[in-house]
């Protein structure tokens, strides 16, 4: 009985464990399939980003190669104040004369400015030179690249990269839980068809006895999987053919009913049987046989059985009987080992009697 309490908290505790890693695996399926929607939807976010930032990149290499933004500016400013001077002493000699040097020493201004003749300024006025330069600080400013598209790409990047590692992580955690939830499968198949083949075995020798030379199988629908279809219960009574148990009359059903929980019993033990009127489809022989095997091989177990067989319950260890009287339903307990070893004594002692 310990052995069988180990057993079944064993049993109880696979199976709990099967329930949480079944719970476990749903859980993270859920978890993978959102993470998968938001990596997704990260990804397509960093193509986008990285495709602006390459355009941006294009774009800012072609007009970094060109020219410096604030260098160009500069030399903008100074060559509008050398066109400035050179207008007011074009306008002050009266159109004649050279251009007064450069404020520099006589360097000519830097990227590429050409010093002009006063002939060649005389064809361009202040004003004109005054809007082209504001024309070309306009088309500057317009081409200026978007330079926070490359922090925004790397802000996307690092929360790709955090998503991939939640889901490589929740992967992991899945396969374990995958792994543990088929070694629970595998176990709870290896013991029932350890079990299967016991109760089988043991049920051929429990018909065979007690129909004196009948014979019984069961079989599973689907040996692949045996949890999903079941077991057929198969029996072929003495010099009858075999037939499923549903087509069996009163007394074969009932036979091959109890065969079956003496097998059970026999592989795993329970303390206690409550059978009502087991024996009313048997006849004598067979009801004599069934008591005498539940006397003698079930001797680790408590049998409670209703039963009106005379060679059923004579061989009981208590007897209890229900009457009425007065409209009342009363009961009694008598030991029939103890009261048959009184009744010799007593007619005995009535035989000793004189009459009188």
């Amino acid at each position: 009985q310990k052995a069988q309490s180990a057993k079944q908290e064993e049993l109880k505790a696979i199976e709990g464990s099967y329930d949480k890693a079944k719970k476990a695996v749903a859980k993270l399926r859920g978890e993978q399939v959102d993470l998968e929607e938001r990596a997704g939807e990260v990804a397509k976010s960093l193509k986008e980003c990285e495709a602006k930032c390459a355009e941006w990149e294009a774009q800012w290499a072609a007009h970094k190669s060109e020219y410096d933004k604030d260098e160009f500016i500069a030399a903008l400013d100074a060559e509008e104040e050398a066109l400035a001077q050179q207008a007011a002493a074009t306008e002050g000699e009266g159109g004649g004369g050279e251009a007064p040097p450069p404020r520099d020493g006589g360097k000519a201004p830097e990227r590429g400015l050409v010093r002009l003749s006063s002939e060649a300024l005389s064809q361009h006025s202040y004003k004109d030179c005054q809007h082209s330069i504001t024309l070309t600080k306009q088309s500057l400013s317009q081409m200026s690249p978007n330079m926070g598209a490359i922090a925004e790409y790397r802000a996307k990047h690092g929360e790709f990269l955090e998503r991939q590692r939640e889901l490589d992580e929740c992967t992991e955690r899945r396969d374990a839980v995958r792994a543990e939830h088929d070694a629970v499968r595998k176990q709870r198949l290896d013991e029932f068809m350890q079990g299967f083949s016991i109760i089988t075995m043991r049920l051929k020798e429990m018909y065979q006895m007690i129909t004196l030379g009948g014979d019984a199988e069961l079989e599973l629908v689907d040996s692949l999987d045996p949890f999903s279809e079941g077991i057929v219960f198969s029996v072929r009574p003495p010099k009858k053919s075999w037939k499923n148990i549903s087509n069996l009359s009163g007394g074969e059903k009932t036979l091959s009913s109890l065969s079956l929980v003496f097998a059970l019993h026999h592989y795993k033990p329970t303390p206690l049987y409550v059978m009502d009127e087991i024996d009313a489809a048997l006849d004598f022989k067979n009801v004599s046989i069934v008591a005498n095997y539940i006397k003698e091989r079930t001797k680790d177990a408590q049998f409670i059985i209703i039963s009106l067989r005379n060679n059923m319950f004579e061989l009981a260890d208590r007897l209890v009987g229900i009457y009425k009287t007065h409209h009342c339903t009363k009961t009694v307990t008598i030991n029939p080992h103890k009261l048959a070893a009184h009744l010799p004594s007593a007619a005995a002692e009535s035989a000793a009697i004189p009459a009188t």
